[in-house]
This record gives structure tokens, sequence and C-alpha cells, in this order.
């Protein structure tokens, strides 16, 4: 670790960084994979909610495998420091993790050859630390704000016996999101003048997180762009400028102490773990908000007491320690039902915040007579909002069979779901009038099955990467003292070019420009059967962009009449969204409407557009948007939106619309 990255207890820390550089062979994880990495991948765990893909090397992995090559990384370094084999583990993930992100860390452990003992949410791990250390019972709140998300959960800890009472997240609210805001602080004054290599990118980037994690210390800090412009950074405007984030953070706070009915003064400890909750401001912000007096750093360190709580389950576990640990569902589990207007809604089997192992059962009749069989969906989320909210994400189809075609009454089924405290899912349906059994199987996705063939042979392909050769490139670290007419090798900045702007390279990080009308009616049924686009799909997908593509700039683009379109729920926010600049629509007369918006935006800064419109009436005029590379198709598939290149097929033309 460099000396500059150094702070107390960072030395205790195994970042989940996987990356490759020029200078160095192979593929690199950890710290020296965050320090010493020209392309790197931050933050595998988060990703493991969608299973994005990732580039490396210039080759494509899934989340899965770069998590693995971390599990993998870690294990060999602690059997060569405790000279022993290791092919268990007690693992953590964050409490709000879905259901799907806990299999996928399953399978990233065992492609590593490691078989995970149980999955302990990371909050209860913390409270187990410090309960452990300080001999004390009581009602426990952990405020859990780290690198990729937020979780809060409320705990009852007596004598030994540890109870998760309630817990609630944010997936995707974190360190990277305050890192975001400080670079938008950074750039907006003094914004980039050239095109910088990939190197020049992630030593910026690294320079944001170490002035973010100063300003939790000290006044003011300078950040230097690649550009040699010095920005100064004051400790207050800083925690004025993530205010929002922090209101953010503490809605989940809110939520769990309302669900479990307890009053903030009659909690035991408030234990705030990770690297985002030592911010001061949101310290502050947290203490003020519950009134009371938080948990010292000295007695739950808010860096390694995940890991120590880990350590003292496995203990357990094996009967070394007197200690019960009860956990809960954050998600509820349910299925999919209709109405007779064909409306879809989530029908909650067993409900979240329920103690683990759990068992529920469900009556449902068919629609109609006649029927041989029918799909069950099985869904994880929150039943309280629309089925297409990103919340909710449906786990697996399953076929119920009935041994021979019957009417609808006849067709009456219960639907059983059991939910282990492993987290195994299994569904089971048996007709109400036989007592049939015309479904019964375990849900895969939450499986433990055999690692796939392809998942051992991709992370073997990862962990034998040889990064691809990049003329001139420039070492991470250590830095180079630079003016501004010396680059370290890097060439200097082209010529503007003529408009229409040819579309960037994806070093340059292309702006994105999203046909936000077409995808919120991405899937959805037209409306001339009644349907109506979704404003929330939109936002997941921007979500997603945003994720996969942080230093792309995001242009989103509505049709004005998406805010009559969409469902009266979804209204203000569309509206809110537009007031805020979050969206924006074509001025009143404007010729072709949203689509013409569209072109006009990504002609005017060489972007990519975002869109399944194929653009027929524009193609004559515009004869770029049949070019490679500048239009990608959205599908959205389970929970998961995909961004793939697609050039329209050509159209003849027509009148504009």
């Amino acid at each position: 670790m460099d000396a500059n990255w150094g702070r107390r207890g960072f030395e205790l820390l195994y970042p989940s960084v996987v990356g490759t550089s020029s200078l160095r062979p192979g593929t690199l994880f950890g710290w020296e994979a965050k320090l010493r990495s020209e392309e790197a991948v931050e933050a595998c765990k988060r990703m493991l909610r969608e299973e994005p893909f990732v580039k490396l090397g210039g080759e494509r992995f899934a989340a899965t495998t770069a998590a693995a090559g971390v599990f993998h990384a870690i294990a060999r370094a602690a059997e060569e420091e405790a000279a022993t084999e290791i092919r268990e583990a007690v693992v953590t993930v964050p409490a709000n993790a879905t259901g799907a992100a806990r299999f996928r860390t399953r399978e990233a452990a065992r492609a590593a050859g490691i078989t995970v003992r149980t999955l302990l949410n990371e909050p209860t791990a913390a409270a187990i630390a410090y309960a452990h250390e300080m001999e004390v019972d009581g009602e426990f709140l952990v405020f859990d704000w780290g690198g990729g998300t937020m979780d809060a959960t409320l705990l009852l800890h007596d004598d030994g016996f540890f109870d998760e009472k309630a817990s609630r997240g944010v997936n995707r609210l974190g360190g990277l999101e305050i890192d975001a805001r400080l670079r938008r602080m950074v750039l907006d004054r003094a914004p980039a003048r050239r095109g910088w290599s990939a190197s020049e990118k992630r030593m910026f980037a690294l320079d944001i997180e170490r002035a973010k994690i100063l300003l939790s210390q000290q006044e003011s800090v300078g950040v230097q762009t690649p550009d040699g412009a010095l920005v100064e950074i004051g400790q207050e405007e800083f925690s004025e400028a993530i205010q929002d984030l922090i209101s953010r953070a503490l809605d989940p706070v809110e939520e769990c102490l309302e669900y479990a009915r307890i009053d903030p003064r009659h909690l035991t400890a408030v234990l705030m773990i990770g690297g985002s909750s030592q911010i001061p401001a949101v310290r502050a912000a947290v203490a003020e908000a519950l009134d009371c007096e938080l948990v010292d750093t000295a007695m739950c360190d808010p860096m390694t007491a995940v890991a120590e709580g880990a350590a003292i389950s496995a203990a357990a576990m094996d009967g070394k320690l007197k200690s019960i640990i009860r956990v809960v569902n954050t998600h509820a589990l349910g299925t999919i039902t209709k109405d007779r207007e064909g409306r879809r809604g989530f029908s909650a089997i067993i409900d979240r915040n329920m103690r683990l192992p759990q068992q529920r059962m469900k009556s449902y009749e068919p629609h109609k007579d006649n029927i041989s069989r029918l799909t069950v969906e099985v869904w994880e989320g929150d039943p309280d909002r629309d089925v297409d909210h990103p919340d909710n994400v449906k786990l697996a189809d399953l076929v119920l069979a009935y041994p021979r075609p019957c009417t609808a009454e006849e067709g009456i089924f219960d639907l059983e779901y059991t939910y282990s405290k492993e987290g195994l899912l299994t569904v089971k349906a048996t007709l109400q009038k036989t007592g049939e059994v015309v479904l019964d199987g375990e849900v895969r996705v939450f499986g433990d099955g055999n690692v796939l063939p392809e998942v051992k042979k991709e992370l073997d392909r990862l962990l034998t990467l040889a990064p691809t050769a990049r003329p001139a490139a420039t070492p991470t670290h250590p830095q180079q003292a630079r003016t501004s007419d010396q680059r370290d090798g890097v060439p200097k900045p082209a010529p503007p070019r003529p408009s229409p702007r040819p579309a960037p390279t994806s070093a340059e990080a292309p702006p994105l420009i999203v046909d936000g009308s077409n995808l919120a009616w991405n899937g959805r049924p037209p409306r001339a059967a009644g349907g109506r686009p979704s404003f929330a799909a939109l936002e997941a997908a921007v979500r997603s962009l945003r994720f996969k593509h942080p230093d792309c700039d995001i242009h989103v683009v509505v049709d004005a009449t998406l805010r009559h379109d969409v469902s009266a729920e979804e209204r203000p926010r569309v509206e809110d969204a537009i007031a805020n600049a979050k969206v924006v629509q074509p001025p009143a007369g404007t010729e072709g409407r949203g689509d013409a918006l569209v072109i006009s935006i990504a002609e005017e800064v060489g972007g990519v557009i975002i869109s399944n419109d194929n653009f027929a009436p524009f193609q004559k005029a515009h004869p770029w948007l049949r070019a490679p590379g500048r239009i990608r198709g959205a599908t959205h598939s389970q929970g998961i939106w995909v961004f793939t290149p697609r050039v329209p097929n050509a159209g003849a033309p027509a009148r504009l619309r």
C-alpha cells in the first residue's frame, strides 16, 4: 500500500477490486488492483445484484466471475499468511441483498473452491462483534454505509441470542455515489480540456476517493485534474453537496424503527459501520435524527467489525461459543396474479422481515377452464410497489402440470413456499380438491448445486488474463509531477471535429442519449390495449446505465406526452424530473417530437443513442444513424437491463411524427 493511502485499519482490508495493468503481468486483485491498475472493476460485490458484464484486458466477463476471482485471491492470501488450507467460510452480504445476489455470491465462492457455511448479513455480523466484545444485551441499530450499498438493521441481543427484527436498505447508494458527487464538484470548477488516457482517468478516480477520505479529517483538500488544474474543496461545502445522499441513507433507518415500533430513545446502541458512515456530516445527521450518542469507533471498528462478527459466527457454528443467530428475510417472496382486466400484481406468500426458516401457503384459482398446465412466476421484492419496479425481481418460472384438463374450480391449488435460514427456497403446489401434488421443486437461483463448467472455465481465463498492449501508458502510481506542457507521453488533444461528430471511442466515454419514452414503453402493452409507459422502468434503465458507464454524460429525452401517458401515481415523479432537468422534453411545436431532439443532441455531442426505435423518418437526413456504434438497443429481462449495439433497419422516408 502506498504511504499516501495509509490510514488506520486500512492494512486489514482487502478491496473487492480486480484489474489489469500494462506494466504488470496477469490479473491484479485487492490493493494491487486498486492502486496499480489502469483498467479496474470496483465494488465487485455490489454488481452481483444485477450480474452486469465487465471488461478486463479487452475481454468480457460476468460479474460473478470477477467476484470469484476476488474470493480466490483472498483465500490464497489467507492460506499463505495462516499456513493452512481454506475450504469453508462464513460469507457476509449486504442485509438488503436480493435472493439472486445471494445465489451469485455462493456461486462465486464455489467457483473459487470455497464452501459457504452460511451467508450472514453484514449489519448482524457487526452487532455480533460489538456484543461479543462489550458483553451487552439490548436493542441495536446498525447503520451500515459502505462503498456500494446502505443498510439499516434493527437487532435484539439477549444472552448470545441475536434476532434480526427489521432490515431496510438502498442497493445503489454508497461511496461510489459520494465519489461521483465530489468528482462533479471538481469538474464543475475545472472542466476537462482534452481526452484523458485510461491511466489518467484511473489516477483521477483514486485522487477523488482519497480526497473524500481526507475530508473526514481535515477542513479542505486540493484535487489536481489530469489537465494540471488544482481545485480546492472544503469540508463544509462537500458536506452540503451530499446532503441529499445522506437524507436518502436515513430513510431505511426510519423505516426500520417504524416497522418494529421502536422509539429511538430505547435503543441500547447505534453502530456506524462502513467507510461512508464515518463522514462527519453523516455521523452528525444520524445522531441528530435519532437524538442519541453513537457508539465510538474504538468500541466498534467501522472497517473490521463485519469480518470480526463473521469469525465469531464461524466459531459459534463449530460449537466453540455460546451463540444463536436468527435472521429474517429482507424481501417478500411471492408470485404474480392477474385481475379481470389483465393487470398484474405481486401476491406475497412470505412477507419480508419474517424469521427464518419460514413456511407459508396461499390458495390460487386459474382464470379459465380446460387447463392442463400453467406457469407459476416466483418473485422477490416489495409487493407495495409496481411489479416492474426495479426492487422486484423474477427469480424463476415453474410449470404446474395438471394430471388431466380441469375446470377453473377443480384447478384451485395451494401454493406453499418453504424458505430455509440458509436462503434456499422450495415451492410446492397441491390441488385442494384431490390433494395431488402438481408442482414440487427448488428455485435454482437460490441453489447450492455444482459449479457450472462454463463458470469455472471463465474464472480460469480471468486468472490467467494477459492485458492488452497499451501504447505510452502512464503508470497509475507513483504519481509524477506534471505540467500543462508535458503529459508523460500522452498525445496532445486532437483539433475540434466537424459536425456531425463521429461516435467517440470507448476510452473517451461517449455521452449517452436515452430515448426515454421508448424505454418507458419497453415490454408494455400497446396504448390501444390499455397499456401505459412505466417511468419507474425508465429510471431503472438510467440507473443501470450510470452504474455501467460512470464516466459518461447521460441525456434523457422524453416526449411531451409522457407525463400524461403514465399512471397518476407516477405523474408527479415525471414532472419533478422535468423540473429538475433530470429529463428534458422537446419545446412546444418541435417537428419530430422527442425523436428529433434525441437525434439533435446525439449529433451535437457525438453521442450514442439508447433506443429500440428505427428512426426511419430521419435516416435519409441523418445517415450516421445506421453507422455501427451509434445506437444501442435496450432489453429488460427479470429485473436486469442489457444494452447491446444495434444498427436500425433501413427505413423508407415517411412523414415526421
